[in-house]
């Protein structure tokens, strides 16, 4: 059987973790390891992590006692995914020997029954998936709608779930803004399908923040330089982000963001291939929406 590994994050998750973890132990298909990083919490995220891994082996906790106590959007979150991947290592040995799937969850979400077992069929049937996951909703009164921030294609950040082979060719996963586009991108670029499974709804327990800020924006627009997407699809993205966000205020920011990127020099996500194949990839979509 495929062997499945899945980091999870998490700083300060108390109110939502017990709920997450719930939903991995009903999996029909559990993870063979679910290793939760706490990254510096001072609330009972540990204690919540501790009492489910005495209960479950498969479950354990990790400390990462040198988190930095800034909000870093996209880097901090991976930096601690990172250093779990590197826990495991220490364990168990090189990644690529150990493990099928590697997975970077969040512990604000709630899982189907049924999401590990339909996701690894999926993945299994075809060599080429080198992504997949469910779809994101959220609570709007009694009943949980999709999250709207991304195309219902668009493997979110907080399910990640990637074939071994797929994981090792893009890399590993970037400490920076803009990681969760550059690895599906990036995927494509190496020949991976990156699919989305709509039968399967994933509840996020605490939406996306939608609401705008200024330091969110200027970051989002480094992202747009990072992912090297040029003016015109850069200017479409800022367009789109702030409409979906309902937030015109916002195109100062994304812009502020992309220029100061682009005078440090900021290293980019993608390389010049993979940039160019993006950006064609991106046209095509925008086109086959159209047409």
């Amino acid at each position: 059987m495929a062997k499945l590994l899945i980091i999870l994050p998490a700083h300060n998750e108390e109110e939502y973790l017990a709920t997450c973890l719930e939903s991995f132990v009903a999996q029909s298909r559990k993870p063979d390891l679910l290793v939760i990083v706490d990254d510096g919490s001072s609330d009972d995220t540990a204690a919540i992590g501790s009492r489910f891994a005495q209960q479950h082996p498969w479950i354990q906790v990790v400390q990462k006692t040198d988190s930095e106590q800034v909000h870093r959007p996209g880097a901090k979150v991976i930096q601690c995914f990172n250093y779990g991947l590197e826990q495991v290592q220490e364990q168990s040995g090189r990644i690529s020997e150990t493990w099928d799937f590697i997975g970077k969850f969040d512990a604000d979400i709630c899982l189907p029954d049924n999401y590990f077992e339909e996701v690894l069929n999926r993945m299994e049937s075809d060599p080429k998936v080198g992504l997949c996951s469910g779809l994101m909703y959220v609570r709007s009164g009694e009943s949980w709608v999709y999250e709207p921030i991304a195309d219902k294609s668009h493997v979110r950040g907080p399910v990640k779930l990637y074939r071994k082979s797929c994981f090792e060719a893009i890399g590993g996963l970037a400490e920076s803004i803009g990681w969760d586009t550059a690895d599906t991108l990036t995927a494509r670029f190496k020949g991976y399908t990156v699919e989305t499974l709509p039968e399967l709804t994933v509840r996020h327990l605490r939406p996306t923040a939608a609401a705008y800020s200024a330091s969110n924006a200027r970051k989002q627009g480094e992202a747009i330089y990072k992912l090297r997407y040029g003016w015109a699809l850069g200017i479409l993205a800022a367009l789109k982000m702030a409409w979906k966000r309902r937030s015109p205020g916002s195109l100062w920011g994304y812009a502020q963001g992309a220029y100061s990127a682009w005078k440090a020099g900021a290293k980019r996500l993608l390389s010049p291939e993979a940039g160019k194949f993006s950006r064609k990839w991106r046209w095509n979509q925008i086109l086959k929406k159209l047409f």
